[in-house]
């Protein structure tokens, strides 16, 4: 076994793996850029060492720096975790030139696999179900245009080293190909250092499900189920879980088996994931297709581990340590359901657009759970398990991915481990960048998810119009209102006992008129009495149980929605921030305005002037911080609707700004390779 492992990565895939080889007896070490250096993953390890600026290419994905990190530590092997080096030949070879171990896959799988074009061919080869598409090299646009036709549209056109979403464009039609096929080689070039590109037949109502191999290095392969990640955005997973639930055992042991058979064909050990599309609409579950090969530990092993009891991490280290697997296919079974949600670093009341700069607030449901070798332990509190590399304090940085965590929940049930989510959702507390706990609450509740019906489109097709909160149902506004009325009470009780007051007036009224909505036109009114017996919601009895401090910022309450016989009612958490009229109240996917009145004040607010929002029409404003990589336009250029204007690159991925409306440019206010602020203006048109 290794006395030293070195991690070739950061953020919380470094504190996952330093948490395992610490229960293993392995020291650990770190490696961590300029922008790391007061990182959780940075404290944990042993020793740490700094190799470099920021810029992952000045750091990360340097190998000489993370070998050189090696000799100076005496690190016997390294693991990459994901992304950065860790699906790199290059970087394997190099290690094994040294005589370092690599916690993962022989090279030469990692270079079959990686190239997407390459393991189409082998895949075909082993037998495994392929999409059709063109796998040759695509000369340029006008040869991308000709293959697309005769494969017929949809198309996917996809970066071939490309993975995490990047390098990567649907086309409808010869327009989109010709529009998105360069784009596709810039991303591929900038993020992958390869500019080739392939083109696919795009599956319709496709599910995206995964099977999770494990191999040792003694010709031992088991699969380990299915993971359904077919809620993504932008071909991002956002959630993910195990098992699926669509898959029929049938179903689970043709794919596992064809997955297995590509791994032996390329002599694969160690974890790995084989990604499959599915059509939902072959209920005979025959027609899944590969995609491609992940030869690395995913993001969202944790569902696996949950269902399994097997710790992915402790297993590659045991493998590339040269141990067997101690386990075999009849050993793997199904214990319940997980379920992990990504929070990112996004803001989805603003079209998903990337979010950075400091937590000043980073209060998670439960802590990051401690690896004591428990398979239970690994599910979590209670059943709820953060995965984390952030702090309270820390940034979120605009070098590396958005993700500021890993929420996952298991429970014996798919409905269980649901309802874990949204109540885990609802106490994650986070302030500074915009995050996407209320969309990821809001898919947790969505019908279409409960019911299991996914697609790859699930977001496009149920949220067409962006995100603006989930729907609160009348259960829950009643709710709302008795607390606003609850804590509008507490609030003016304490003024009322402030010192040096004009009047003689000590007392709290119980009367509250609470309006929920931004606006008249949008919101619904109630009417809260308070007494010492009852709350009164429009005149009826709202029962509910809670202990409010003025300034308080989170809240939890218990509400018996049948009344005081409602067993021990239902837990809601809530999150305040106070407003001069009352409170925005964060709960169940939305944030709720709550303007709360004195009813004998409230008539009064019907006569007072809403301020209209300035017209932003004739400017073109950068909607999140990023580099502008083009401007499609000149001054005194006339411009239609949905006219590319500008292209900006933020995380890594372009964002093509388009007109909104007919204009001429007047004016142009940045330049190509500037650095741009959010909300700040890039051209003004006439």
């Amino acid at each position: 076994m290794f006395s030293k492992i070195l991690i070739a990565n950061r953020g919380e895939i470094a504190c996952r793996v330093i948490k395992t080889a610490r229960r293993m007896g392995i020291a650990t070490v770190a490696v961590y850029s300029d922008a790391d250096a007061r990182a959780p993953f940075v404290r944990m390890a042993d020793e740490a060492v700094h190799i470099g600026p920021a810029p992952a290419a000045e750091s990360y994905l340097i190998a000489d720096k993370i070998i050189a990190a090696c000799k100076q530590t005496g690190a016997d092997a390294v693991h990459p975790g994901y992304g950065f080096l860790s699906e790199r030949t290059s970087f394997a070879e190099a290690l094994a030139a040294e005589n370092i171990a690599f916690i993962g896959p022989p090279a030469n799988a990692i270079a079959a696999m990686g190239d997407k074009i390459e393991s189409k061919k082998i895949a075909r080869e082993a037998g495994v179900n392929v999409v059709p598409g063109f796998v040759g090299e695509i000369q340029d646009t006008e040869h991308a245009v000709r293959i697309s036709n005769e494969i017929g549209y949809p198309v996917m056109m996809k970066a071939s080293a490309g993975g995490g979403g990047k390098g990567m464009r649907l086309a409808y039609s010869e327009t989109d190909v010709r529009e998105g096929f360069e784009s596709v080689k810039r991303e591929g070039l900038n993020s992958f250092g390869d500019d080739r590109v392939f083109i696919e037949k795009f599956i319709e109502d496709p599910r995206h499900i995964e099977i999770q191999v494990l191999g040792d290095q003694h010709g031992n392969i088991v699969y380990l189920n299915e993971r359904e990640c077919s809620i993504q955005r932008r071909h991002q997973k956002v959630v993910e879980e195990a098992p699926s639930p669509f898959v029929t055992p049938a179903m689970r042991r043709a794919m596992g088996e064809q997955c297995v058979a590509l791994s032996r064909a390329v002599g694969y050990y160690s974890a790995g994931t084989v990604e499959l599309i599915v059509s939902g609409a072959d209920p005979t579950g025959e027609s899944f297709y590969f995609l491609e090969m992940n030869t690395r530990l995913q993001v969202e092993h944790p569902v696996t581990e949950a269902i399994t009891g097997i710790d992915l991490v402790e297993q590659m280290i045991r493998v590339a340590a040269g141990e067997p697997l101690a386990f075999s296919q009849d050993d793997i079974g199904i214990d319940g359901w997980a379920i992990e949600n990504r929070v990112y670093a996004e803001d989805p009341y603003r079209g998903f657009l990337p979010s950075i700069g400091r937590l000043s607030r980073y209060r998670p449901p439960v802590q990051p759970w401690t690896d004591d070798g428990d398979a239970n332990g690994r599910r979590g509190l209670g059943g709820v398990r953060v995965d984390d590399g952030v702090y309270e304090g820390g940034e979120v940085s605009m070098f590396y991915d958005p993700m500021i965590a890993k929420l996952i929940t298991w429970a014996p049930t798919r409905e269980a481990a649901a309802d874990l989510q949204i109540a885990a959702l609802d106490a994650f507390e986070i302030e500074g960048p915009g995050h996407n706990i209320d969309f990821l609450s809001a898919i947790m509740q969505h019908p279409r998810f409960r019911s299991g019906e996914l697609t790859t489109g699930f977001i496009a097709e149920e949220y067409p119009e962006g995100f603006h909160g989930a729907p609160a149902s009348p259960e829950l506004q009643r709710l709302l209102a008795a607390v606003g009325g609850v804590i509008a009470t507490a609030d003016a009780d304490r003024a009322g006992r402030s010192d040096q007051r004009l009047d003689d007036e000590h007392y709290a009224t119980g009367d509250w008129t609470v309006r929920i909505g931004e606006s008249e036109e949008e919101s619904s009114t109630f009417t809260v009495e308070l007494s010492e017996d009852e709350i009164l919601v429009d005149g009826e009895a709202v029962t509910l149980e809670m202990e409010y401090t003025p300034g308080q910022r989170t809240l939890s309450v218990r509400h018996f929605a049948g009344g005081e016989e409602d067993g021990e009612g239902e837990i809601v958490t809530l999150q305040l921030a106070r407003r001069r009229t009352g409170y925005v109240v964060t709960a169940r996917g939305a944030r709720h305005t709550l303007r709360i009145l004195p009813t004998r004040i409230a008539p009064l607010a019907g006569h007072m002037i809403e301020r209209e929002p300035p017209d932003l029409s004739r400017m073109l404003i950068c909607p999140m911080p990023g580099l502008l990589v083009k401007l499609h336009v000149a001054p005194g250029e006339t411009v239609q609707p949905g006219q590319p204007l500008a292209t900006v690159e933020a995380m890594k991925m372009e964002n093509i700004l388009r007109a909104e409306k007919q204009g001429t440019i007047a004016r142009i206010n940045a330049a190509e390779g500037d650095s741009l602020a959010v909300d700040e203006v890039i051209l003004e048109l006439e």
